[in-house]
């Protein structure tokens, strides 16, 4: 068996110029990347500081993860989880609800969409900047990478919330321009879409709270092209869905107040990776006789590391090549947490 040709890290400061260029693949509307230079620089600072912390309960820690060739040890991928959203700065949606409109006289009845501004998920856990470089997505790299949060969430679960979300890209057209923003958040804000996607990226969302109209708007005022883009995904996060899906995240009726784009939420302790891992102890072996994928990880958050990998599974130890002991740096004999699907 081949050597991983990835292992997943705590991001820091040297990783710059490989965010910047994931930053020019990802495009417009992906608003964890939408900063400048400067700004990458400092959170890829502060997450590697937040990973070295002594943490006893979640708040303002940021956590990014390098998704690293090992081969040439530049970095090709991205994923993050903040541990507690909504506290140092607002967390706005929309929430969709449905009102039955009945008239006995007119011989009506009919069902209609309002959008109403909420901040309720204050206090939860979220993952999201999940990206890949696109010479880099096959052979399910993109699904390890967003396995390991939850591997990550796994070895501490105090650092996280009781409960996590989810904000993904809603439609956004290779111009940068939403759809749903053109019709209503323009109105309102006066602004371009990246324009506005940038603020929410660099300050603390007061902007929003001072702009955004505080009643409810009815979805049916709004022309067709916005209506029905409210709770769709971009193309490019399909596959994200559909992998948070299969997570156990579920559709909360809530969508981002500029792309209209899904809010999924799930209970952190039910997803299913973060629930299904385990610890054992890793022993070697020159190549799997009856090999399982497998996600591997180094169990000390400070220097997490992680590996998917294929390997032999017993009731309480996981067999792995010299290979992925060397990218995990732990050898046999050790504890590892390891989280274990099918059969290759």
């Amino acid at each position: 068996m081949a050597d991983p040709k990835y292992a997943i890290r705590a991001a820091g400061q040297g990783d710059l110029r490989d965010v910047v260029a994931l930053r020019d693949f990802a495009g417009p509307g992906f608003t964890s990347l939408a900063v400048d230079d400067r700004t990458l620089g400092a959170r890829l600072e502060t997450s590697f500081a937040h990973f070295a912390a002594d943490v006893a309960s979640p708040g303002a820690q940021r956590y990014l993860l390098a998704l690293e060739d090992i081969e040439t040890g530049r970095m090709v991928g991205l994923a993050g989880v903040k541990a507690c959203i909504g506290t140092s700065q607002p967390f706005f949606n929309f929430r969709v609800l449905k009102i039955a409109q009945y008239s006995s006289a007119a011989q009506r009845r009919f069902d209609l969409d309002v959008l109403i501004l909420v901040n309720e998920f204050t206090g939860c856990s979220e993952v999201g900047s999940l990206f890949v470089h696109p010479d880099y997505r096959a052979g399910g790299v993109g699904r390890a990478l967003a396995q390991t949060r939850y591997m990550l969430m796994a070895v501490a679960p105090h650092r996280f919330c009781d409960t996590v979300v989810s904000e993904l890209r809603g439609v956004v057209d290779e111009h940068g321009r939403s759809p749903f923003w053109e019709h209503l958040g323009r109105s309102f804000f006066r602004m371009d879409f990246a324009e506005a996607d940038r603020l929410s990226a660099v300050t603390d969302n007061q902007f929003i709270l001072d702009l955004m109209p505080k009643y409810p708007i009815y979805a049916d005022l709004l022309p067709e092209a916005a209506r029905a883009v409210i709770g769709k995904t971009h193309a490019d996060g399909a596959a994200a869905r559909k992998l948070l899906e299969w997570e156990g995240f579920r559709y909360a009726d809530v969508v981002d107040i500029f792309d209209a784009g899904p809010l999924l939420t799930a209970p952190r302790d039910s997803i299913r990776t973060r629930r299904d891992a385990r610890y054992m102890t890793l022993t070697a072996t020159a190549a799997p006789k009856r090999p399982r994928r497998a996600l591997v990880a180094a169990p000390e958050f400070s220097r997490f590391r992680c590996v998917a990998c294929e390997a032999d599974v017993s009731e309480d130890e996981i067999a792995v090549t010299a290979g992925v002991q060397r990218a995990l740096g732990v050898g046999a004999g050790e504890k590892v947490l390891a989280w274990v699907g099918d059969a290759v």
